[in-house]
């Protein structure tokens, strides 16, 4: 798993560096200190996956992920910061981001959330997770009929099921499908949703109700 790390405070890179050297499993491509140096540095290394902080001087978190979804959607953006603040998670997946840590979430929570994320699950640290849900569901305006209307059957099958945080494998067992399958119908409900992913996928599920049952 090749992974790129950008934060603006040196002891925070080279901690995440540190740790991350200790898995067999990963390899740090590249440390960058602002959003600007991290989507040049994604354009050169290729990452699986971007440690994203938010608040920086210059390009922020933000700004970077959108930038490098858009320009590099198959590299994943893991945010870690410090910031709870429910617009700040809300900017950052609507940028394309794939999951909301934060920086006190423990070693094993990091690695857990990476590997996590990189196998299709979407990670939101259960210390924001409350304020997402709760201002997801009170904009819950939507009826479910315009997300059934678009979608068939088993789509709507499959994005309850990405709503509660599967991934492809959990869904195929669940469904009793193949993953293949699986990753068709994931395919087709991001290209008729118009979402960039997942995690952006979920919470429209949630805004339309899908969320539960």
């Amino acid at each position: 798993m090749k992974v790129l790390i950008c934060d603006d405070q040196a002891v925070v890179r080279d901690g995440l560096e540190l740790l991350l050297k200790l898995e067999k499993d990963m390899q740090v491509v590249g440390t960058a200190a602002d959003g600007a140096e991290a989507v040049e540095l994604a354009a050169q290394k290729t990452p699986d996956l971007v440690l994203m902080d938010l608040k920086m001087p210059g390009t922020n978190g933000i700004e970077a992920t959108r930038q490098i979804r858009s320009r590099f959607p198959e590299i994943r953006v893991l945010v870690l910061t410090t910031y709870d603040d429910d617009q700040w998670v809300f900017d950052a997946i609507r940028a394309g981001a794939s999951g909301y840590l934060l920086k006190d979430t423990p070693r094993e929570g990091i690695l857990q959330a990476i590997r996590g994320t990189l196998s299709g699950k979407a990670f939101v640290d259960p210390g924001v997770a409350g304020k997402l849900l709760d201002r997801v569901a009170s904009k819950q305006v939507q009826p479910e009929t315009l997300l059934t209307d678009r979608l068939t059957g088993r789509e709507v099958d499959v994005l309850r099921l990405i709503a509660r945080g599967l991934n492809n494998a959990e869904i195929a067992a669940r469904l009793s499908l193949s993953e293949g399958t699986v990753r068709n119908h994931v395919s087709a409900v991001l290209a008729k949703l118009d979402v960039a992913d997942r995690t952006q996928a979920a919470v429209i599920a949630i805004q339309h109700g899908l969320g539960e049952g």
